[in-house]
């Protein structure tokens, strides 16, 4: 049994209460045992490891429900143009500098097979937990399509072993599909029921996936124990068509009107903003096709419009990026954009540690700094509620604890 003791440095557990000075976590295995005032916590009478916070702040490990460890790049072109096995090397170093930024776990939205999950959990890789969608499910034409007008075919995420190819159509093709990519191990199904700005062939805006195809694919991803669906939703339409299916989740959410926020909370349906996803794009632009970069640019004011709304309604958010559309290991940026249309500082904390725990399901085990909780705890030198984008420069992030062993030091 080992026992670590955490200590000299300012308590935010995730919940939204005050912040305790002077605080201490102390940790026996890879469990979180006691929260307090160092003088009050009961030591065990055995060797303890003490890590100093030095007068920092002590968080539970943040939470990007959406992420895409596969890619490191946005550039259709250089992905395609990648050999197959450089994706799955380029992912160990994408996995260490999220854990680095003090990301312990995460939601790939698209990408990452079952063998990447495995490598983390059996320490073959050092990287954050890991719930994997494995495909991106989409109509012929739709977001991941990478048909082009050329007659080539380019894509994100190709068919590979290990990873069944995401275009579907039709009652019996969604169907099927989605039993293929439960059958790869997905925990949870990710659609397209929107185009995308990245898109080759479609906008945003246009919608995708019928009302009878998504109901469909929502009740056979349940009848698998619950798997839940998360969908890519842009514009309006396809959303409020998505959250009528019942998913779980909405993805990015662009356009936003006061029904289709009321139809969330009705519902109880998590909104993942990713308003770093279009700021990503147009830092891009020189790398990138000039109809992407257009589409983000007229995008990001309604973006912004569209989360404060959600947010100032009462909408859970639960934190999540895009990250693999820009640099991993930046993904902190999101809180600061948070912050910046309205969202308080405590929120946006709670955005990416309580709220994004429930969003994936693990509410029971992180997300929060609580007694029988896994032991995922970080530790950052600047008060995040007072200079919360200091959060993104990952040199601010002096420690990370993952199921109570240290990753970060």
């Amino acid at each position: 049994m080992s026992i670590t003791l955490i200590h000299n440095g300012t308590v935010i557990d995730g919940n939204g209460g005050a912040p305790l000075t002077d605080g201490a976590v102390l940790v026996e295995d890879n469990t979180i045992r006691a929260i307090g005032r160092k003088s009050t916590l009961h030591l065990p009478n055995k060797d303890i490891t003490t890590v100093d916070a030095n007068g920092g702040t002590i968080l539970p490990g943040f939470i990007d429900t959406h992420v895409h460890v596969m890619l490191d790049n946005p550039n259709l072109f250089s992905v395609a143009a990648a050999p197959f096995s450089l994706h799955y090397y380029n992912s160990v170093n994408s996995l260490r500098r999220t854990i680095d930024a003090g990301i312990t776990s995460v939601r790939d939205a698209g990408g990452a097979d079952l063998g990447t999950k495995m490598a983390v959990e059996k320490g073959i890789v050092v990287g954050p937990r890991m719930q994997i969608s494995i495909s991106v499910l989409s109509i012929t034409g739709g977001h991941v399509d990478g048909w082009l007008r050329s007659g080539s075919t380019l894509s994100f995420f190709p068919e590979t072993p290990g990873r069944p190819g995401g275009i579907c159509d039709g009652i019996d093709g969604v169907r099927t599909k989605v039993r293929q990519v439960l059958r790869a191990g997905a925990d949870v199904i990710k659609i397209c029921a929107t185009g995308g700005v990245l898109s080759p062939t479609d906008h945003p805006d246009f919608t995708q996936f019928s009302p009878e195809e998504l109901d469909v694919i929502v009740r056979e991803a349940g009848y698998r124990g619950g798997i839940k669906v998360m969908a890519h939703a842009q514009g309006l339409e396809g959303i409020k068509n998505a959250i009528r299916a019942g998913v779980h989740s909405i993805e990015h959410g662009i356009f936003l009107d006061d029904e289709a926020v009321e139809m969330m909370i009705a519902r109880g349906i998590f909104l993942v903003p990713t308003l770093l996803a279009p700021v990503a794009v147009v830092e891009s632009a020189d790398s990138l096709p000039d109809y992407a970069r257009e589409q983000a640019m007229e995008l990001m004011e309604i973006h912004s419009e569209s989360i404060a709304k959600a947010y100032h309604a009462g909408v859970k958010i639960a934190m999540g990026t895009d990250a693999g559309v820009m640099p991993h290991g930046t993904n902190l940026r999101e809180l600061e954009l948070m912050v910046n249309v309205g969202v308080t500082p405590m929120d946006a904390i709670i955005a990416t540690t309580r709220t994004a725990a429930e969003c994936l399901g693990w509410q029971d085990k992180v997300g929060t700094l609580e007694p029988g909780k896994l032991a995922d705890i970080i530790v950052t030198d600047i008060d995040p509620l007072t200079d919360i984008g200091a959060l993104a420069d990952n040199d601010h992030i002096r420690f990370v604890m993952k199921d109570g062993a240290i990753v970060k030091k």
